[in-house]
């Protein structure tokens, strides 16, 4: 959830940390904070807001050194306060942490009761307290450190930074992504390699209970039974241009425009000559049911999913939330396949699901954006999305990159099942690869979305309604309006309407109904009319077939391409994600950095 940053240099650091901070603050922005050793003194700036707030700081008041560690927060002990922002710093030690200490309590009530005393809310500072206590009893930093570490409870990223110690910091990492960037004659840490790359693109990527030695000459790796262990240096390739806004207002619009290009390569490696392109062990001919386990945005893509699996499949499909998952202990049968679906592939809740299917499931799969994140090391299979970076919190082209995987996934599963003829398959694939094309056309809704947004942009409440596939994308598409414009909203299954949710229904209360003509149109439309006969506002968003059929007396209408029945989960997402982004910026509010989220969550 938030942004560790770590850098030991041959130049000033304060401006590399910052930089690098800007890329990481999709993460938490709540506060910002850098530390750093000069002439051997530890020195911090810490500032709450967002990370331009740190930056004004800093021009007042500048930090030298050549090593130092920085920080973006997502706030979760404590509110956003100077005191609660890190580092956490004693006289001897400054702390960056990512996570959560569970047994914070019981360590501060210790550390108290020895005459330590707090100046924040947070479970970071025990952390740095508790360092610094095994420092006054004499020991080196680096004991200090192994002491510290073994008796932390929760999960955590963590790196330590020394009084005195200008060529040392100390990295851990249980249950929170922490990677180590390898330069010639420096060395970097950071929560991940969009931080790392303007400096490097050699990283070592720690694995759960690693603990590392830093200097400049190299690192030191250790495991969670403190032995050594060598850990493989991973060439990365990002392309720096994807971290860029490239002309677009925001990162959100320009990953919305993204998408028939990021589609079209997910597609390409897909399919070959034809056929499906999929991993050589992707076999679905003895799986006799799946489970798929994602959160938010990534669950709705799995709800997607389960239509195409048990549909064109004919595979049982069961979707869980990923926070529940495991609480409830599902039994889960020998050939069942686990799929878990992450744009990060370190989002905590996934991953601990994850882990508790494995030795149960007979496969787990990895449907992630990061072919080197967690999620996609500790699966069987990991089959890549390939929407490259997305900065914007509010996820778009991954979603859509999701969904594409899914589907590819899903006409795989009928194949091996025999479910397809070859010439069904060629056609679903022809349809796939005529996507991109759609999704193009779908974009030009824009300046139409964006005339009806200033409207939506005046109600307190919006409802979604879709059918089949298209109920999981109402969900989304009240999900983003909701996380970026702060309107409250509502996805519902068409059909459930009259079963509570219609009593809401007023001409101050605007439904959007996602409803291409397909074999569900009609007992759609018929939801629709119950709306507009209790005088709702109805804004109808389906193809000139359908709008023709049932668009008059509506409020507006929004005019999409045809698509098969197949895609429209996915051709879909781009009215819903204009419909959000365009409310949000009538609406003035923030719409890559919106308050309360941060874009990867790596804590419970």
């Amino acid at each position: 959830m938030c942004g560790i940053i770590g850098v030991l240099g041959k130049h000033e650091v304060a401006p590399l940390l910052v930089e690098a901070l800007k890329r990481l603050e999709y993460r938490g922005y709540d506060s910002a904070g850098i530390a750093t050793v000069n002439n051997s003194k530890l020195g911090r700036r810490r500032a709450i807001g967002k990370l331009v707030n740190l930056s004004d700081l800093l021009v007042h008041e500048p930090l030298a050194g050549k090593a130092g560690i920085g920080h973006t927060r997502w706030a979760t002990h404590g509110a956003a306060t100077v005191a609660n922002a890190h580092p956490h710093k004693t006289a001897k030690v400054a702390v960056v942490h990512n996570g959560i200490i569970e047994n914070f309590r019981e360590l501060r009530t210790e550390l108290t009761g020895k005459g330590y005393a707090f100046e924040s809310e947070t479970d970071t500072e025990t952390v740095a307290i508790l360092t610094q206590s095994h420092l006054d009893a004499g020991m080196e930093p680096r004991a200090a450190a192994r002491k510290t570490l073994g008796r932390l409870r929760g999960a955590f990223a963590l790196c330590f930074l020394f009084d005195g110690e200008e060529d040392l910091m100390i990295a851990a990492r249980k249950g929170s992504p922490l990677a180590i960037g390898h330069g010639e004659g420096e060395m970097f840490v950071g929560s991940d390699a969009i931080a790392l790359a303007p400096m490097t693109d050699r990283v070592t990527y720690l694995e759960e209970g690693d603990w590392a030695v830093i200097t400049r000459a190299g690192a030191e790796i250790f495991d969670e039974a403190n032995q050594p262990v060598a850990r493989k240096v991973t060439q990365i390739a990002l392309d720096q241009a994807q971290i860029e806004k490239g002309g677009f207002k925001h990162f959100m619009a320009k990953e919305i425009a993204e998408q028939p290009v990021v589609l079209a390569e997910a597609i390409q490696r897909g399919v070959a000559n034809g056929t499906l392109n999929l991993p050589e062990d992707m076999d679905f001919s003895k799986v006799e049911r799946l489970t798929m386990v994602a959160c938010g945005t990534a669950y709705y893509a799995c709800v997607v999913a389960k239509y195409w699996f048990e549909k064109v499949a004919g595979l049982p499909v069961e979707v869980d939330v990923a926070s529940e998952f495991r609480y409830r202990e599902p039994p889960i049968t020998p050939n069942t396949w686990a799929v878990f679906v992450s744009q990060s592939g370190e989002t905590a809740d996934t991953l601990a699901a994850l882990r508790f299917c494995q030795g149960k499931a007979a496969k787990i799969v990895g449907v992630v954006n990061v072919p080197t994140s967690s999620i996609a090391r500790e699966s069987d299979i990991a089959l890549p999305i390939r929407a490259g970076v997305e900065v914007g919190v509010a996820s778009t082209k991954a979603f859509t990159c999701q969904l594409t995987a899914l589907a590819l996934m899903a006409l795989k599963a009928a194949q091996d099942r025999g479910r397809l003829t070859a010439a069904e398959l060629a056609q679903y694939i022809a349809d796939l690869s005529a996507l991109p094309g759609l999704v193009n056309q779908a974009l030009l809704i824009a300046p139409e979305v964006s005339r009806v947004a200033k409207e939506l942009a005046e109600a307190q409440d919006i409802l979604f309604l879709g059918r089949g596939p298209l109920f999981p994308l109402a969900m989304e598409g009240a999900l983003k309006l909701k996380e970026i414009s702060y309107i409250h909203a509502e996805g519902y299954a068409s059909g459930e309407l009259k079963h509570g949710p219609i009593a809401l229904i007023d001409a101050h209360v605007p439904v959007v109904v996602l409803a291409p003509r397909d074999a569900l149109f009609e007992k759609t439309v018929s939801n629709m009319q119950e709306v507009m006969a209790r005088h709702g506002k109805v804004l109808l968003i389906s193809d000139a077939a359908g709008l023709e059929e049932a668009g008059m007396g509506c409020w507006r209408t929004i005019t999409m391409p045809s698509v098969p029945d197949f895609l429209a989960p996915i051709l879909y997402a781009v009215p819903a994600q204009l419909l959000a982004y365009h409310t949000a910026i009538a609406k003035g509010t923030d719409v890559d950095q919106p308050r309360n989220l941060a874009k990867s969550v790596t804590v419970e």
